[in-house]
């Protein structure tokens, strides 16, 4: 069936003709333009009908992949280092992501630097927390755990902004435990960086192909398998002959 876009377009074209038919009521024009509107209305039926994954086809409110990535995007950019206090965020509005970096001035106070990014791979987004540390909190247990829940709270401040923003909801599915690794900068300070991978819901993209493989290498293991020990018929040298003495 046609898409929304494709069916408005329809609409345009065929109008006009329509209206030259109805100012002539003959039995001919009659009849092409029953036969027109039956098709129209099979068209449209058709494209509102529901599909399996519960969504309609051509409707406005589906967003695409691209719109849900530039809208995650965006929502990641809100959460610049400065932005939960209102003096120094751009529009006015604290934005509080729920970082230690969030605790004092940006300017005046000593803060500890923490941050996050977001790239995307397939369905999926990979959220990319880095902090500075100190060795004696990676020892005193329940490290990993805290370094799960601040992931956590920046996907909730990417939901939020994200709805803010588009003004639909977006489905954070965590996939998998988060991959921890602390490197040490000195016997004192030590730097943590995190990741976590999310499944986006309502995003459906074409998994990763493995690579195509040239024919050029199948020519080369023919050629490698026909390789043998055995003499030939035609060599009469006695064995030895050619080594050294």
């Amino acid at each position: 069936m046609f898409s929304y876009q494709e069916n408005y377009l329809i609409v345009i074209l065929i109008v006009p003709v329509l209206s030259v038919l109805y100012t002539q009521p003959k039995p001919k024009t009659t009849f092409i333009l029953q036969s027109l509107i039956v098709v129209l209305s099979v068209m449209f039926s058709g494209s509102r009908a529901e599909k399996k994954d519960g969504n309609l086809d051509g409707d406005l409110n589906m967003a695409t992949t691209l719109e849900i990535i530039q809208g995650l995007a965006q929502a990641a950019a809100c959460g610049y280092d400065g932005a939960h206090d209102e003096r120094y965020a751009a529009d006015g509005a604290a934005r509080k992501v729920g970082l230690q970096r969030e605790e004092g001035d940006p300017i005046l106070d000593r803060r500890v630097i923490d941050g996050f990014a977001v790239r995307f791979s397939g369905p999926q987004m990979i959220i990319t927390y880095q902090s500075e540390i100190k060795l004696k909190e990676v020892y005193k247990g329940g490290f990993e755990s805290e370094i799960a829940r601040r992931i956590n709270e920046v996907k909730k401040f990417l939901q939020k902004e994200y709805k803010a923003i588009t003004g639909k909801g977006i489905t954070l599915k965590k996939a998998g435990d988060p991959n921890v690794l602390v490197q040490s900068v000195s016997r004192v300070h030590s730097w943590v960086q995190a990741t976590q991978t999310f499944d986006i819901g309502g995003m459906k993209v074409d998994g990763i192909r493995q690579p195509s493989e040239p024919s050029v290498r199948d020519i080369t293991k023919k050629f490698l398998e026909q390789a043998s020990n055995k003499r030939p018929q035609n060599d009469t040298r006695k064995k030895g002959d050619n080594q050294r003495k």
